[in-house]
């Protein structure tokens, strides 16, 4: 298999389609866990419905905003709903963030697309803040890596000191605890809805920074940033207090289940985030094939071609599934 052939597979996770043509003797169904978002969905309950046929309510917008602001534990004022964080990043050059823009590596693709600079990871232990803006991802995308509050605190403020921003990438911090930061004027904290409540195609995130910067934000983005159906939906999922607390312990219990599998078999997983884990093998590309062949697809990068990301598995039964494929290597 070409390097051409497996873009669309080490780009973003969630290409079944791709993943389909390249292996079509596969057996259906295909489990997917190439992606970090949650396979045990918030479900709306009965009763909660969506009128699709006016334009969205702008009520229900500042409704959604004030309750997802609750739950992030900030300001309305400070929250603007965007269709997803994806767009919210590629949107950032625009918005009067201080440039460049430097990311950290490895990390989400995206964010190599929208920075002019990439430095490793080890560069923050030291880092003395810049003009330009630092960009990095909390839980960090593909590893894992959590940055503690105390971290973020001193980059902020070093960021600061030098005129310049902090940008974070909050995508998946709903499963966990607590490691959100939201403080500064000149920080700007991106969130995803998809993730964590496990309905991505809703296209759902928010950014949270000062009123200017979302104001100018709220300009590109016009009446209706979002659809009704995002509104209601998210609105009620972050109102769940109680799914979220439940759904929080469940991930949890998944992502160790997931570790003993595939430590039966050799692979050492880590990372803290327990929406995914990174496993690092020689043995990658054989691994990622025989599972393909299988009809399980896991994220490989093309960067890193030791390295494959599992997502953790719904049921039982997927992790069984998995299991016996790896068993059989």
């Amino acid at each position: 298999m070409t390097q051409a052939e497996m873009a669309a597979l080490t780009y973003h996770g969630g290409r079944i389609d791709a993943a389909r043509a390249l292996f079509p003797n596969a057996p259906a169904p295909w489990l997917d866990l190439s992606t970090g978002i949650n396979p045990v969905p918030w479900t709306p309950p009965e009763g909660l419905d969506v009128d699709a046929g006016p334009l969205p309510d702008r009520g229900a917008l500042a409704r959604l905003e004030a309750l997802a602001a609750a739950h992030f534990g900030v300001a309305a004022e400070r929250v603007a709903a965007v269709p997803g964080s994806e767009m919210a990043l590629r949107l950032l050059p625009l918005l009067g963030v201080a440039q460049p823009i430097v990311a950290l590596r490895p990390s989400y693709g995206t964010h190599g697309a929208i920075a002019m600079t990439r430095v490793d990871h080890a560069a923050l232990e030291n880092w003395a803040g810049q003009a330009g803006s630092l960009l990095l991802a909390n839980p960090n995308n593909p590893d894992g890596v959590v940055h503690t509050g105390g971290t973020l605190a001193r980059l902020a403020e070093a960021q600061a000191r030098a005129g310049g921003w902090l940008i974070l990438d909050e995508a998946f911090a709903d499963a966990m605890p607590d490691p959100g930061f939201t403080g500064g004027e000149r920080v700007v904290v991106l969130r995803s809805f998809g993730k964590f409540f496990g309905l991505a195609g809703v296209r759902l995130g928010f950014v949270i920074a000062a009123p200017a910067l979302l104001s100018r934000l709220r300009d590109l983005l016009g009446d209706w940033p979002v659809s009704s159906h995002a509104m209601v939906w998210g609105g009620a999922a972050y109102a769940d207090r109680a799914w979220i607390a439940a759904t929080r312990l469940a991930l949890v219990e998944r992502a160790a289940a997931l570790d003993a599998v595939l430590a039966r078999h050799g692979l050492v997983a880590t990372g803290a985030c327990p929406l995914f884990r990174m496993v690092e093998t020689p043995d990658a590309g054989s691994v990622f094939h025989r599972l393909a062949a299988a009809g399980i697809l896991v994220r490989p990068f093309a960067d890193a071609p030791e390295r494959l990301r599992f997502g953790v598995p719904a049921s039982l039964a997927e992790l069984a599934r998995l299991d016996k494929v790896l068993s059989h290597g």
